[in-house]
């Protein structure tokens, strides 16, 4: 029994590192994801005052980076599926990492345009491709807190783009900011070349008991996946569900509320509160504090209400629906308040709560598409749901030309309530497919 014991215990330890090395690896993509697309409203003021932008050239200048983010979340999604997710992530950090660094290089509203729309083309894979690698090698228990996890790293981004692009740019000018973030993508780029495999059963340095553990509990059992894939339906036929288009529609109302947080809320601390550049530099980074550990927090939440309800559905649900509303209701009363002190505070707890929904959108979609499709899926829901990226801040970039913030905060703010009774009244738990119940 001892040795037993002695043989067990460094192979139990070798079960959770690999599987965490991947992890840590799709965090940190979705930290330099986020420092990068933070960083052009970060430098906003700055950019803006050497190339004389209005409020509606911001405005479309934000927008312009979904255009080729919202199509590239459906076409990575379905290359994520087709040629494997290692290739996509790779191609998909190179080339944003180089579209950022030529920002740098930016003279006018026309180049600055350009190249955001081409920086959004290399971003628009990555959620969906991420999802992708979560469910290859991911056991179904761990599935919401990994995502969790993985997509936290986007709020981490979004804090550290405040300081670290504040900094750079007061003290060295914001082309700067712009190469350092860009080479930071790149590295990324070669470690994940040598470290990640498509799936755990392609990895050597995977033990066949951690391979036994992820592929334990999944809907489709390895043994019956060529089965699976002579009776799989088509693409478009698995992926166009009333559930999948009713989840695609909240998450453009969240949407809506994230991009115009994202690319306004620098902004409007400067211009409608008053607050110095180098304080929005660091007060802005506040709320994206609390939205890294809404993002972790929801992802374990999710899980833990899984475990003790046994329900699959329901733990999504409930979690997506309440916490959508709560953030509602505080990014609505943050146009209205007269202090810098009380619009930070009321954003902070909206984003935090806006992150706490997050992991729910994509174990939806993991539980609703057939595996194979799960990549085409999300791209589908994400590519839909990011066309609020265009909408969002040109319609706000209108609204604070022709009027204040309070009606942009609003607005924003009943996006999220419609999101929430979306889910609530639309998406409905599939009846061909038997609930799993979750390993303790």
């Amino acid at each position: 029994m001892t040795a037993s014991t002695t043989t067990m215990t460094p192979r139990k330890s070798r079960i959770k590192k690999y599987r965490t090395t991947i992890l840590v690896l799709l965090a940190a993509a979705m930290v330099i994801n986020y420092l990068d697309r933070s960083a052009l409203a970060v430098a906003m003021p700055f950019i803006a005052n050497d190339f004389n932008l209005t409020p509606a050239e911001k405005g479309i200048i934000f927008s312009s980076f979904f255009l080729g983010y919202a199509l590239f979340n459906f076409v990575g999604g379905v290359l994520a599926d087709k040629i494997g997710p290692k290739k996509v992530m790779a191609w998909s950090m190179i080339l944003w990492s180089t579209m950022c660094g030529l920002v740098a290089g930016a003279f006018n509203f026309w180049s600055l345009l350009v190249l955001r729309v081409l920086f959004g083309v290399g971003e628009g894979p990555i959620s969906t491709t991420a999802n992708k690698v979560v469910n290859n090698w991911f056991p179904l228990k761990e599935r919401a807190r990994s995502v969790g996890i993985n997509q936290a790293g986007g709020p981490l981004g979004g804090a550290l783009s405040g300081p670290v692009v504040g900094v750079l740019a007061v003290y060295f000018g914001w082309r700067v900011a712009f190469v350092v973030i860009a080479l930071i993508g790149l590295t990324w780029a070669l470690i994940w070349y040598f470290v990640a495999t498509d799936t755990a059963r392609q990895n050597s340095r995977v033990t066949p008991a951690e391979l036994a553990e992820i592929e334990a509990g999944t809907r489709v059992e390895q043994a019956e996946d060529e089965a699976v894939a002579r009776d799989a339906p088509s693409m478009w036929k698995a992926i166009l569900q009333p559930a999948i288009l009713a989840t695609a529609l909240s998450l453009f109302c969240y949407n809506y509320i994230l991009f115009f947080f994202l690319t306004w809320f620098p902004s409007f601390l400067v211009d409608a509160q008053g607050v110095s550049l180098a304080g929005m530099s660091v007060v802005s980074a506040l709320p994206w504090v609390a939205g890294t550990f809404g993002y972790m927090g929801g992802g374990y939440l999710i899980d833990y209400i899984f475990r003790r309800t046994g329900k699959q559905f329901f733990s999504r649900k409930v979690v997506l629906v309440t916490c959508l509303l709560i953030c509602s209701v505080c990014v609505g009363l943050t146009g209205m308040v007269a202090s810098a002190t009380s619009a930070v505070t009321l954003m902070t707890v909206a984003v935090g709560f806006l992150m706490l929904a997050a992991p729910a959108y994509w174990t939806l979609i993991n539980d609703a598409a057939p595996k194979e499709y799960v990549g085409s899926a999300g791209g589908l829901m994400h590519g839909l749901s990011n066309l609020s990226g265009i909408v969002a801040p040109s319609i706000t970039g209108a609204i604070v030309a022709t009027s204040t913030y309070t009606g942009a905060f609003v607005l924003a703010g009943g996006f999220g309530v419609v999101g929430a009774l979306v889910i609530w009244a639309g998406v409905r738990q599939r009846q061909d497919v038997r609930p799993e119940v979750p390993v303790a």
